[in-house]
């Protein structure tokens, strides 16, 4: 991995972002900006007012490749239509940058795979933002597993469900590869649980076209098997659009105890209305306040207690990655094999979808 010579922890890495939709305008632009050491360079848009209305001192370019052809940039964050990712981010590798792309990394594994290896033989990071490891709830949850207090787990949900009736008109509702609430929030449900558990024996998805007027799956549901690895657990991931009564977020059975968790951090809301939070000053920022509850069983009664309170922090993202490519930490937040192996689990949901099966998990990722 090329990094940024001796000098460049008291230099600023310049980043160019790709797309200012809901992903570049909401979270990249914002947490790029709020990290010490990254700075915001251009944006590439063809809403140069909307741009200059929000980051008037950022250059807007026209063109993705004006970005890539600049050589004061270092860092490329690609936020566009999910099926423009691969032609993107190789076209920013062949240019010298490392590259940052908005989940899912492409719509296909060979893709992932491609550019997993050019990045490699050119000495670039390719990695994906998978904001959710930062979420409050999830860090709390982490940190219940790891303490063992459930004791050997045998049960895990994840959801991610909301009520949003009227589809909206945007490419990610439209019949394109890549579109769908699999590949969107699929992803970071995804992530998630190989963060927690590792890559699963086999897997099924079940997916719908649920609410009126729908192009793509709008509901899906996700089961993935550990038998060697962690006997008799099951693991679910599921999210829908047409959930009116929203229930639980996390649902975590052990032999010992649950963990069961409503909600989410602030952080998504707070970006939505604009905030711009600074690493070095974030008071309050991630503050959840929907702690978890515990239950623990001992032999003769039950207690119940309230989860670890964690706050979420999406800027540690960025501030992580910025450290790799300072060569002061051995790996990106998102590493290539944690990449590739996120790709080919959304890959073989497809396959199971369309086949009605539980579809087994290759032992090894092709990198």
């Amino acid at each position: 991995m090329e990094f940024l010579g001796d000098d460049w922890p008291m230099q600023s890495l310049h980043v160019a972002l790709i797309g200012y939709g809901n992903a570049g305008r909401i979270f990249h632009a914002p947490l790029i900006s709020g990290v010490p050491g990254l700075h915001l360079v251009s944006i590439s848009s063809s809403k140069p007012d909307a741009v200059l209305a929000d980051w008037p001192e950022v250059q807007v370019v026209v063109t993705p490749q004006a970005a890539f052809d600049d050589p004061a940039i270092d860092l490329v964050v690609i936020a566009t239509g999910n099926e423009s990712h691969f032609p993107l981010a190789r076209q920013a590798l062949l240019a010298g940058k490392h590259v940052v792309v908005d989940k899912p990394c492409t719509v296909t594994l060979a893709q992932t795979t491609e550019l997993l290896q050019l990045a490699q033989s050119v000495g670039k990071v390719l990695t994906v933002f998978q904001n959710r490891r930062f979420d409050a709830d999830f860090l709390a949850l982490r940190q219940v597993i790891s303490s063992g207090e459930l004791g050997r787990i045998v049960h895990f949900e994840s959801h991610f469900d909301r009520y949003r009736p009227v589809v909206p008109d945007r490419w990610r509702e439209q019949d394109l590869p890549g579109s769908g609430l699999w590949f969107d929030l699929g992803s970071h449900l995804v992530d998630q649980a190989l963060q927690l558990f590792g890559m699963p024996q086999d897997l099924s998805l079940d997916t719908a076209v649920q609410r009126d007027g729908a192009q793509v799956n709008d509901y899906f549901h996700a089961q993935l098997r550990y038998p060697q690895t962690y006997p008799g657990l099951r693991v679910v991931l599921h999210a829908s659009a047409l959930v009116p009564a929203v229930g639980p977020r996390f649902v975590v059975h052990g032999t010992r105890g649950s963990f069961v968790k409503y909600g989410l951090d602030g952080q998504e809301d707070a970006l939505k209305a604009g905030a711009r939070p600074q690493l070095d000053a974030l008071q309050n920022w991630g503050k959840d306040d929907q702690v978890g509850t515990l239950t623990i069983y001992h032999q003769a009664w039950t207690q119940t207690s309230a989860a670890p309170d964690c706050a979420g922090n999406y800027l540690q993202y960025y501030a992580g990655l910025r450290d790799f490519l300072r060569g002061q930490t051995e790996a990106p937040p998102v590493t290539p094999n944690q990449v590739a192996q996120a790709m080919q689990l959304l890959t073989l949901g497809e396959q199971s979808a369309r086949e009605g099966r539980f579809v087994p998990v290759p032992v090894a990722v092709p990198l």
